[in-house]
């Protein structure tokens, strides 16, 4: 993966490989805690937030194609149960590896199966840039891959009530009173008749007092 952009060794997820030269088989451990960047993990559900402390243990070997970089990450995730909508948090721990190529890798025994595979093959290779390499993009893969995609607080979380979104986990017992359509439309069918019935009797009373006046 080529970046026009050139690598800043101030950067903590930059790491220069120097130290390690680039006799195959030569090898170096790293460990280091960096702030984690914005938006790592997966945007919206869980991630590590932007500033948390992130572990990093790294093996540096050296290769006659390059850097093999084998790691493991570990931070602090947080997001939301996806069912009750809690906070949730977990310890997260992601493990990668990838080849940082040396930009003369072809020049020193890469065998091409193809020819034209070469362009098409440095699309999907992360690069030495002047012995730098920048870990940002494997770490970001890596810790997607390693966080649920619909992380949740307990296993069992039954999540929230349809009606009133109460939270069914503490209250396994609650319920509401469910009301069959059909003898709702009966129930009002049955007033509209109560009611026509006072009507009419209200007529019938009224009609009574009249006639009673008229006799007198």
């Amino acid at each position: 993966m080529a970046s026009n952009a050139r690598l800043d060794h101030r950067n903590p997820l930059v790491f220069d490989t120097h130290e390690l030269g680039r006799r195959p088989g030569a090898l170096q451990r790293l460990n280091r805690t960096i702030d984690a960047p914005a938006d790592l993990g997966i945007q919206g559900v869980i991630g590590v937030p932007e500033g948390a402390p992130v572990e990093l243990e790294l093996r540096l070997e050296s290769v006659m194609e390059g850097v093999l970089v084998t790691g493991t990450a570990r931070a602090q995730a947080e997001g939301e149960c996806v069912r009750c909508l809690e906070p949730v948090g977990l310890e997260l721990e992601a493990d990668f590896q990838e080849l940082f190529s040396y930009p003369d890798a072809d020049d020193r025994g890469r065998v091409i199966a193809e020819p034209g595979d070469d362009a098409e093959d440095d699309e999907d290779r992360f690069f030495l840039e002047d012995g730098l390499f920048d870990l940002e993009p494997l770490l970001r893969d890596a810790v997607v891959l390693a966080l649920p995609m619909q992380p949740v607080c307990q296993e069992d979380c039954a999540g929230l009530c349809s009606e009133c979104g109460a939270r069914l986990t503490d209250d396994p017992d609650h319920h509401h009173d469910a009301v069959d359509i059909r003898w709702a439309a009966l129930q009002g069918l049955a007033g509209s008749l109560e009611d026509g019935e006072k009507d009419e009797m209200s007529g019938a009373d009224a009609e009574a007092g009249v006639d009673e006046k008229q006799e007198k």
